[in-house]
């Protein structure tokens, strides 16, 4: 199942989807995709001239592949020009995902600060990518190819603060605009950066996660590479925190990101 058709999906019955196994990462669903549908619950919530500026991704739980995931919405505030919303991914009466969003119209303003250049990386055709394995890899990853160039794979003993490349959907993919549903996905389906220190096998998932949108969004569609590096700025005690971006193939930034991160090794 496509993940287009799962925003179709959610669009249409909130209240009672099922994720397909093959969105699986571990015993959970792919984080970055329930993500994704619960965005798209709440963005039906809100005028459209509002995009989100920010989301504040809580998960609370794992997400089981092939049980029934309602997905809530509450707007907390409808200002003149923002909107604060709460959304819920709930499963077997339990709460599994919380969402806050910022949701703001442009307005005139005085300041303008462009973003710091985009790092240098080596073209995508000159990068290895992480193949799925089925059995051995998560098996969302049928769906995204991520090809590194910036540090090291997972599990492979390599002590870099820096970890990225470039990420792309890959199988059968419908090309339509990059929206904000997307982002998360391929933001999120890296793996989490203090991996690449260990030399075998762990868990390690995500606990909490920020992400804002540069606005309005660029002109890119699901076809497009985009670019992405993550930096650990701390790592103890089995918690990590990692500060990420999302860059367009010609180096403007799309979203920053902010995740804590668990390790059990």
């Amino acid at each position: 199942m496509r993940f287009s058709d799962l925003l179709d999906a959610v669009r249409s019955q909130p209240q009672a989807l099922s994720i397909p196994a093959e969105w699986g990462q571990g015993r959970a669903s792919f984080g970055g995709l329930i993500a994704a549908l619960q965005y798209e619950a709440m963005r039906a919530k809100v005028p459209a001239e509002r995009p989100v500026r920010s989301l504040a991704i809580t998960f609370v739980g794992p997400v089981e592949p092939d049980v029934p995931v309602s997905f809530e919405v509450d707007v907390l505030r409808e200002g003149k020009a923002v909107s604060q919303v709460l959304g819920r991914a709930m499963q077997k009466g339990q709460v599994v995902t919380l969402m806050q969003g910022s949701f703001g119209a442009s307005r005139e303003s005085e300041v303008a600060v462009t973003a710091q250049p985009a790092p240098a990386m080596k073209h995508w055709d000159e990068c290895q990518e992480l193949p799925y394995i089925k059995g051995v890899t998560p098996e969302f990853m049928r769906h995204l190819a991520m090809r590194w160039s910036v540090g090291g794979r997972p599990f492979t003993g390599n002590p870099s603060r820096e970890m990225g490349g470039w990420v792309q959907l890959r199988g059968e993919v419908r090309e339509e605009a990059l929206s904000e549903a997307y982002i998360l996905a391929l933001v999120d389906a890296w793996p989490p950066a203090l991996l690449p220190h260990l030399r075998k096998p762990a868990a390690g998932s995500t606990l909490t996660w920020t992400i804002e949108f540069v606005q309005p969004l660029l002109a890119l569609n699901t076809l497009d590479w985009c670019k992405y590096l993550a930096e650990i700025e701390h790592a103890a005690d089995g918690y990590g925190h990692v500060a990420a971006k999302l860059w367009s193939a010609d180096g403007r930034l799309i979203a920053m990101s902010r995740q804590t991160v668990t390790i059990f090794a």
